[in-house]
């Protein structure tokens, strides 16, 4: 099996020494993990940014295992919100919501086309609004439907905390999942 694809860095874990397990969403597979050898090295580690958009060749045996990754970069888009704590919170709390919530090799393109669109206005002065709309745009692809207007008459803090209801009551306790520490950090900031 064999396949390339452009997608996001959701997360990146130690393997061994010299390699680690990543997983990411893709536009054509869906959220997929591998290990990438010499992914730790200092060459290879700087394109490992949580958020980055990469460019994936993927391998294995039978589409069932575990793969490898070959990875190149296209897009760093971390390393621009390194000095702010609240943006950099933004992605890790968006890349984690995808990690726990989206199933594993689904195909799904809209929710990447939202993600993606979020990561690119993060620049703009309007951020969080951008990034209560992609929650709750998530939480409506998931199958849960939202009257997304009546939530920006809130403010950022509940807006936030409203749609982390959603997210409880909707996926996280009904799946025994773990809310990411990331969305928490990321609400803390505007209370």
């Amino acid at each position: 099996m064999y396949w390339t694809d452009e997608g996001y860095l959701l997360s990146k874990h130690n393997f061994d020494e010299n390699s680690i397990i990543i997983e990411a969403f893709t536009l054509e597979h869906g959220k997929y993990a591998g290990i990438v050898y010499g992914g730790s090295s200092k060459k290879q580690k700087r394109n490992f940014q949580i958020g980055n958009k990469i460019l994936l060749d993927w391998k294995s045996k039978n589409q069932n295992r575990t793969g490898y990754f070959n990875v190149e970069l296209i897009d760093p888009i971390t390393p621009f919100f390194f000095d702010d704590k609240k943006r950099s919170a933004c992605i890790l709390s968006s890349t984690s919501l995808l990690k726990i919530l989206l199933p594993e090799r689904q195909i799904n393109k809209k929710i990447y086309g939202l993600f993606e669109k979020m990561l690119l206005e993060l620049k703009s002065n309007n951020w969080i609004e951008l990034y209560i709309n992609w929650e709750l745009s998530l939480i409506k692809e998931l199958g849960f439907e939202e009257n997304l207007k009546t939530n920006f008459n809130y403010g950022p803090k509940k807006a936030l905390t409203h749609n982390k209801r959603l997210l409880m009551e909707n996926f996280i306790i009904p799946n025994g999942l773990k809310f990411p520490i990331y969305r928490n950090i990321l609400e803390k900031y505007f209370l």
